[in-house]
């Protein structure tokens, strides 16, 4: 006798989202940890040597925070106004960061002592950052001003202006302890050589700038502002090489992870996008729980940290998982090596089969009983795949009929009641058409008879439905038809000018000088 064959309702199931290996790795980081600050996060930064040790910016101090165990280790709180961005240098043995009064103050973060105090700025400094050979140092200001520091003598070296609006927004280059860029609200980024004193560069991002990172290479940078990140090629003049459309809300924060191979951007729409450098696409998206105004993420991929409107920092810590890894058992006996598979492995196929109470039912032939078990509240409410798929199991075997036949009002009001609610979903809508179908030419005689019940006030619901679905499908073909003429209008476009006109009109090579990368 052949074995009875279970309901298949796995393939009722939603549709997996494909498991990219960046999506797998990121995944890791797990649930955050919230920790509660005393203000808006203005600016977090990871040292770049073990432990990892990050700064969290916020009100009027800096705290220095232990990735692992995620409790303040250090307490910087000598700030008579709000601190703003407060950064390592690259050997973690220094932190700088400005204020709210337009002072710069280099502090030991072992001992949390200033070591020196730089003044000139006229307005409040929000980023500070070390060059490359870390013995400098450049501040960005509002009063529209970037200073460039002697950390040694305690000297100001030179102040190089031509923004018209605040800077709130700069970075100095990986590669070259000569190079610094600055990012304005008049929408301007500026590249500033040390040595020539003076602006060497100078692109327009679109929009108010926000946040600024160098790749490790030190010719390329990538600059958020609006809603749009771009990428510019410094050795080419500023040449944009892409426009990254992922957000709908301001960007405000740019992070670069894996050895400069992924780029994180926070936004206050509550997202971080993870982008692959090399091909500009989106791998992987975190949600927050609030607006996000700055992150960081440790060398190592280990640990990410946002920091929210709120004053909440989310600590993401990548933990080893021992579920991940079963490693087998391998017993040495004499000169012989005995391998044990797990207990589970050993046993799949002595396994007892067990049918839930539909299959059962189906088992028997009793096709009543077998709807009423799927049309449960629990199981056509947690389940509908369930109910889907004995359904459809019923329409092939020519079963359907009789399980709806002579039926009491409430199971057929719950009956049309799910077709109502499930019909418009892609993944049933044609077992559900068919039922519906069935249950028309089922109780088409008595249809009268249904006027003004619970019944009757259930059809009606479902023929608005209906109604509803088709008159959205047509919208969507109108909106296809509307995108094709775009197209087509787009590829057949006659050339602007007379010099376009002797060449031959090539959109895909116009494209290549500037790509955008949008995503809606």
């Amino acid at each position: 006798m052949s074995q009875f064959k279970k309901t298949d309702s796995k393939i009722y199931a939603k549709t997996a989202t494909v498991l990219s290996p960046d999506t797998i790795y990121w995944k890791k980081l797990g649930v955050p940890t919230l920790v509660k600050e005393f203000g808006a996060i203005d600016y977090i930064d990871f040292c770049p040597v073990e432990p990892y040790l990050f700064a969290v910016t916020a009100s009027v101090r800096v705290q220095i925070y232990n990735p692992i165990t995620k409790l303040v280790v250090k307490n910087i709180t000598k700030f008579q106004e709000a601190a703003h961005g407060g950064s390592f240098r690259k050997d973690g043995n220094l932190l700088v960061a400005g204020d709210e009064l337009g002072k710069v103050r280099l502090f030991d973060v072992t001992t949390r002592t200033i070591l020196r105090y730089f003044e000139g700025h006229k307005a409040p400094v929000h980023r500070t950052f070390f060059t490359a050979d870390g013995h400098h140092v450049a501040s960005f200001s509002d009063d529209r001003t970037v200073g460039y520091w002697d950390i040694a003598t305690e000297n100001h070296l030179h102040t190089f202006t031509g923004h018209e609006d605040y800077i709130r927004a700069g970075c100095t280059s990986p590669v070259s302890p000569n190079i610094i860029l600055s990012g304005g609200y008049d929408r301007k980024i500026r590249m500033y050589d040390t040595r020539v004193k003076e602006c060497v560069m100078t692109v327009d991002h679109g929009q108010p700038v926000e946040s600024l990172v160098f790749l490790p290479s030190g010719g390329i940078f990538i600059s958020a502002g609006g809603t749009s990140v771009n990428v510019y090629d410094a050795l080419s003049g500023g040449r944009q090489l892409a426009q990254l459309s992922q957000h709908h809300k301001t960007v405000t924060c740019l992070q670069l992870a894996s050895d400069g191979k992924r780029l994180f951007s926070g936004s206050l729409d509550r997202h971080v996008k993870v982008y692959d450098i090399a091909t500009y696409q989106v791998v992987h998206t975190i949600d927050s729980s609030n607006a996000i105004l700055s992150l960081g993420i440790s060398k190592n991929d280990d640990t990410l940290v946002t920091g929210m409107v709120d004053g909440l920092i989310a600590i993401y810590r990548r933990e080893g998982d021992p579920r991940d890894e079963q490693p087998t058992q391998r017993v040495r006996k004499g000169h012989h090596q005995h391998i044990f598979e797990p207990a589970d492995q050993q046993v799949e196929e002595f396994k007892f089969v067990r049918y839930e109470g539909h299959d059962r039912a189906l088992r028997k032939y009793e096709y009543k009983k077998a709807l009423d078990a799927v049309m449960a509240a629990k199981v056509r409410g947690m389940w509908p795949e369930k109910t889907v798929a004995l359904i459809k199991e019923l329409i092939r075997r020519k079963g359907l009929h009789r399980a709806l036949d002579d039926r009491s009002p409430e199971s057929l009001v719950h009956f049309i009641n799910f077709l109502t609610r499930h019909i418009g979903d892609y993944r049933f809508t044609p077992v559900l058409i068919d039922a519906g179908n069935i249950l028309l030419d089922v109780y088409e005689d008595s249809l009268e008879k249904f006027a003004g019940t619970i019944v009757g006030k259930a059809f009606v619901t479902l023929a608005n439905k209906l109604q509803t679905e088709e008159q959205l499908v047509q919208e969507f073909l109108n909106l296809q038809g509307m995108l094709d003429m775009i197209s087509v209008a787009a590829d057949t476009a006659e050339p602007d000018t007379v010099d376009d006109a002797i060449a031959p009109y090539d959109a895909s090579n116009k494209a290549k000088n500037q790509t955008v990368i949008s995503v809606d």
